[in-house]
């Protein structure tokens, strides 16, 4: 009892110590969006191009659709959560090319991963406009980011097993 007493002492005194993170939040969203953008651009990338009109079913999005939607979804939640105006870009629609498209995807997570560098928990609290006009508290935009990053791959993920492709995280 006495040698465990004293390897828990000897480990209370000699481990290390980890700094408490000012903005936890904005840290796991900064630590997110490397492997999420990695994975959903490699998800638009094995998609054939004569693939991207594909829908699973009718009232689906077009694998199109879906990549127009997730630079869209970039530039606004990404704008939000780092208190940054939201860039003037060409709009991209679901019938654009997929070079079109999936360039387009880079350069929204590009703008992600400099815009999250902007990101502060101290923020959450301040109101935002909403997509409905409403203000809202920037915490939405925060939890509406990281929960589009899954929700988007999981869809591309999907449509390719649809169309016989493993998916990024499934190689």
């Amino acid at each position: 009892m006495k040698s465990l007493t004293l390897i828990c002492l000897l480990f209370l005194f000699t481990a290390p110590t980890f700094a408490q993170s000012k903005d936890p939040v904005s840290d796991a969203l900064r630590q997110m969006l490397g492997g999420r953008a990695k994975n959903t651009i490699a998800a638009f990338e094995e998609m054939p191009a004569d693939k991207f009109g594909f829908k699973p079913t009718p009232a689906q999005m077009s694998y199109g659709d879906l990549a127009a939607h997730i630079v869209e979804s970039n530039y606004y939640f990404c704008a939000n959560v780092g208190n940054v105006p939201e860039p003037k870009v060409a709009e991209v629609k679901g019938t654009d090319t997929k070079d079109v498209l999936v360039t387009a995807m880079k350069a929204s997570f590009d703008f992600c991963g400099t815009a999250l560098t902007k990101a502060s928990d101290s923020t959450m609290g301040d109101n935002i406009t909403w997509f409905d006009g409403k203000p809202r508290a920037r915490a939405w935009a925060f939890l509406g980011l990281a929960s589009s990053l899954a929700d988007h791959y999981g869809m591309a993920a999907i449509y390719l097993r649809l169309n016989g492709l493993l998916p990024p995280t499934a190689k």
